[in-house]
């Protein structure tokens, strides 16, 4: 479960730079960017817990 958080996490945060210099969609793009960093957060914290 947590490889699978990680690799959301991932495919996220390239979604969002392909947005953010692709297209400049707005608000959506840091909406995937503030999701993505919570999942990295979240394999963080369980991963030295």
């Amino acid at each position: 479960m947590g490889n699978l958080l990680y690799l959301i996490a991932v495919v996220l945060i390239i979604f969002w730079a392909i947005g953010y210099f692709g297209y400049q969609a707005g608000g959506l793009i840091h909406i995937l960017l503030v999701i993505a960093v919570v999942a990295i957060l979240l394999r963080v914290i369980r991963g030295a817990a």
